[in-house]
């Protein structure tokens, strides 16, 4: 079922979008070592999509997920049964080269999550930040360094991508309700 709203991007467009921030990186890092680590949920689909378009060029890039429910900076906000799933990352982060991926980029606030339970694991020689969609609207100063589409929105505007890998579809819709069924 699609969400209550209007389609930005259909399932092409999406992954235009998708070959779009593989190829930025790999313009950034023609020869260098790096790791994905894709963040729970739409990340981490994100993060074997873009590994996998960079297979041609680039076999066997590491591809970890994170899990960052308890980095979160408003405890109010945590429900435990909304966790989305589990860190695995099985290789060393300390002294690497590591991209986080998400789907949204929106306040900040779930990069600096990230950037802290990324921490914990290991100090990274340097962390980089690819994102599907900037909406805009910061909080913190995180900028991405790779991005498929800048979408500023309004106050009342929420955007919703659809993964087939979770969602049955791809898509990236605007929706006026962040509730919205999916």
């Amino acid at each position: 079922m699609e969400p209550q709203g209007s389609r930005l991007l259909g399932a092409r467009e999406l992954d235009i979008r998708i070959h779009r921030l593989a190829f930025q990186i790999l313009e950034n890092h023609p020869r260098a070592d790096f790791v994905l680590v894709g963040i729970h949920r739409r990340g981490v689909p994100l993060a074997r999509r873009i590994a996998r378009v960079l297979e041609s060029e680039r076999p066997d890039i590491p591809v970890g997920t994170l899990d960052i429910t308890f980095y979160h900076d408003d405890p109010r906000n945590l429900n435990v049964a909304d966790s989305t799933g589990r860190t695995d990352i099985p290789f060393p982060t300390a002294n690497r080269h590591v991209i986080l991926v998400d789907d949204v980029l929106y306040t900040g606030r779930t990069i600096r999550a990230a950037i802290d339970g990324l921490l914990d694991i290991g100090r990274p020689s340097r962390i980089e930040l690819a994102v599907l969609v900037d909406r805009g609207h910061r909080e913190l100063p995180i900028q991405p360094d790779y991005c498929g589409l800048v979408r500023p929105t309004g106050p009342s505007e929420y955007l919703r991508v659809l993964l087939r890998e979770q969602d049955g579809q791809d898509g990236l819709f605007v929706v006026q309700n962040k509730n919205d069924p999916v």
